[in-house]
This record gives structure tokens, C-alpha cells and sequence, in this order.
């Protein structure tokens, strides 16, 4: 039975922040190549004289550094053995009165259809979520037993683990940190930074995708999908 690692994060994900685009994506792996890819990663760091266990973001993004980024997106490309999906949602088209007014429990909610679609009775799972806060324990323990029960998964064979970890010590969730940064910065439509503009470009070159749109679940490398609340579905 295969072993697969998920590596999940969100970007501008705050109810209040202001920012119209947020997005939860999952980094996928099998467990056996885990460690080679994360070691894969900070060699491509240190050839650019990188700090390899420093912590790489879309925030610092910079001409300076141009290279490093655009060698790391085009190695998630060249290694079979990952894959990245995502789920964007145009915050404006969220009414902040469903779950209740809770958007923790939309945030979360979120994330089980981020992560429910890749599960697979015939292989288990570990997952790994960016750590939010000091008091998201039990909503990921919850969404921990909502996933097995989607799965009928009572003894936890399948979601073997679900735990919040911290991205500057997991070379996955830094990539996935980048890939997300890139899909909400094409879709805000910006162009201010340009070694950003840059990897973008890469991203839609490398992937074939406008990555405005709904994708194929089953896209063997970048699967998007574009939220919509119900009101605005077909």
C-alpha cells in the first residue's frame, strides 16, 4: 500500500486582510521520496548561496534572488513524484453570514475540499498543515475525523495523521507557499515586482495553464479549482 505525504498551506487567508484572492493549496509526494526532495531543495538553495535551511517565501520574492525561485519551481516540474493542488476563492463573493458567521469553520471546511478529493482508500496519508495559530488545535482534529469518516476510515488506516507543522522547517511547505503566491498574485492581476511577474510566467509556461479556471481533478501536475458559493453555481 502506498504512503503519501500532503503538505498543505493557505495564502491571504485572514477574514479582514483586505485582500480580494485567497488560496489553500497541498504539495503531494509519495513518503519514500520525502526526505530526498527536501534535501533536493536545499541543494538547489545552496547553489545559490542560499542559507539551505533558511526559510524561502512569496513574500521575498525579489529580483535579487530571481534565479533561486524560478530553479525551484522548474525542479517541482522536473520531479514526477510531486504534485500540486489548489483552491482559490474570491473572498468578495463569500457572505460572511454562512457557517454561521464563523469563517474559521468555512476556513476549514475549505480545506476538506482541498484534501478530500485526493484520498484514495488503496494508499494511506500523512498530513501536514501549516500551523495557524496556538488555539487551531481542535479544528484540525476535527477536520482530522471529518476526512476519516468521508472515507469510512474508522481506525485512522487511511488518514493515518493529520498535524500542524512549522514552514520553516519543511522544505514542501515552502514550495507550496511559493505556488500559491504566484496563483493569487496572477489573479489580482499585478505586475509591480518582476522577478514575481517572472514566475509566473514560468508557472503558466511550464504548466499550460492560464491559471484563471477550474481545472481536471486528476491534472497530473497543477489541479485548480475555483470556489464559488452556491448562490453563484450553475
Amino acid at each position: 500500500m502506498t504512503q503519501f505525504d500532503l503538505f498543505c498551506d493557505e495564502s491571504a487567508h485572514l477574514e479582514n486582510d483586505g485582500l480580494p484572492w485567497m488560496a489553500l493549496g497541498m504539495i503531494s509526494c509519495p513518503h519514500s521520496k520525502t526526505r530526498e526532495i527536501a534535501v533536493r531543495l536545499r541543494e538547489i538553495k545552496a547553489r545559490h548561496g542560499f542559507d539551505p535551511h533558511r526559510e524561502v517565501k512569496w513574500t521575498k520574492v525579489s529580483p535579487a534572488g530571481a534565479r533561486l525561485y524560478l530553479d525551484l519551481l522548474d525542479y517541482f516540474f522536473d520531479d514526477d513524484d510531486l504534485r500540486f493542488r489548489s483552491i482559490l476563492v474570491d473572498k468578495r463573493l463569500h457572505d460572511a453570514k454562512s457557517n454561521g458567521g464563523d469563517h474559521d469553520a468555512w476556513y476549514y471546511a475549505l480545506y476538506f475540499d482541498l484534501i478530500e478529493p485526493m484520498l484514495d482508500p488503496t494508499s494511506r496519508f500523512r498530513i501536514y498543515l501549516d500551523i495557524k495559530d496556538t488555539r487551531s488545535q481542535q479544528k484540525v482534529q476535527a477536520l482530522h475525523e471529518v476526512l476519516c469518516s468521508s472515507q469510512l476510515d474508522f481506525n485512522r488506516e487511511i488518514v493515518e495523521r493529520l498535524q500542524q507543522v512549522r514552514s520553516h522547517e519543511v522544505e514542501q511547505l515552502q514550495l507550496a507557499d511559493l505556488l500559491l503566491g504566484a496563483l493569487t498574485y496572477a489573479n489580482r492581476g499585478l505586475s509591480g515586482n518582476s522577478a514575481k511577474v517572472e514566475f509566473v510566467r514560468r508557472l503558466r509556461e511550464r504548466s499550460g495553464l492560464q491559471l484563471t479556471k477550474t481545472t481536471l481533478l486528476r491534472e497530473p501536475k497543477v489541479s485548480l479549482y475555483f470556489w464559488k458559493p452556491r448562490s453563484h453555481r450553475a
